[in-house]
């Protein structure tokens, strides 16, 4: 039996962990996380894709391209998150369960960041934890797809 596939999907400038302001977004990069991600999916009988890219077209496409294929999503919009309808909508028109992550607490930061477009569309949101985050929504979306 096919294990379920998760997408993990990553927004603008996520490219640049471990370089961009580690004391807010930390010192693990990219690909440190997508590995960790990798093996914690793997633990979880779960089969996992990750992507990441600084065009909005390009998460876009990845989001409705889970339909029909894919068991849950995981989004890290970054600054996207607090600007895009066009990802709510792909999130809307995809039909799969979504959990969105962000590295800081993007309620303790600057007023614009407090609203996600991303979450309307959400099962829900782990913010605040860091790279931990990516592990945290693993464990939740493996729970919702085997209550599902």
């Amino acid at each position: 039996m096919a294990k379920p596939l998760v997408l993990i999907v990553n927004g603008p400038n996520l490219n640049m962990l471990g370089k961009r302001q580690p004391e807010v977004y930390g010192h693990q990069t990219l690909a440190d996380i997508e590995t960790a991600a990798a093996a914690h999916a793997e633990s979880l009988g779960l089969d996992m894709e990750f992507h990441q890219s600084n065009h909005e077209g390009d998460l876009v496409d990845w989001i409705q391209g889970a339909r029909g294929r894919a068991a849950g999503i995981i989004l890290n919009a970054g600054a996207f998150t607090h600007t895009s309808v066009a990802l709510l909508d792909a999130l809307m028109a995809a039909e799969v369960v979504c959990v969105e992550v962000h590295l800081s607490n993007i309620h303790q930061r600057e007023e614009f960041r407090h609203h996600s477009f991303v979450s309307k569309a959400a099962k829900g949101m782990i913010c605040g934890f860091g790279s931990h985050g990516y592990i945290l929504a693993l464990d939740a979306l493996a729970r919702l797809i085997k209550e599902s």
